[in-house]
């Protein structure tokens, strides 16, 4: 039996079950698992930012921006949890410019993020879900 809580506002009375009241902490679940895979990864590429330029054929410039939106655009996505709604926008802003050049230099080809002897960095299909829920908080913000 679901349990009904009862509130009222502006002399009408609303009605939330427990699943309704924890939806608007949905957003946490995106929020957190976005962020802490480009904080990962941005913290990663600095530990060995030289060789990560290499790898991929990068000036080092380059490379250190795409560690900073990484590391930076993350971090955006959390803190726009607590913040402003231009802030969640602005991490995620961060995000989409670095998983296209992802997918289109380096996973484009191959769907499957299944390494092969083609793709030896593996397709594109988890990218293409990091690029589009970051799309969503440019989208939605903190309205998510």
């Amino acid at each position: 039996m679901s349990q009904v809580i009862a509130a009222t506002e502006d002399s009408q009375t609303l009605e939330w079950t427990p699943s309704e009241r924890l939806s608007s902490y949905a957003h946490w679940a995106l929020r957190v698992a976005l962020a802490s895979v480009f904080i990962y990864h941005g913290a990663q590429k600095f530990a060995g930012l030289e060789g990560f330029a290499q790898m991929m054929n990068l000036p080092y410039a380059v490379a250190l921006l795409v560690a900073l939106a990484e590391f930076v655009g993350g971090a955006l996505i959390l803190a726009g949890g607590f913040t402003r709604d231009w802030v969640t926008r602005l991490g995620a802003g961060f995000l989409i410019p670095v998983m296209v050049g992802a997918i289109t230099l380096v996973h484009w080809g191959q769907w499957s993020f299944v390494p092969n002897e083609n793709y030896p960095m593996g397709g594109s299909e988890f990218q293409a879900t990091l690029l589009l829920i970051s799309l969503y908080f440019v989208l939605k913000g903190n309205r998510a």
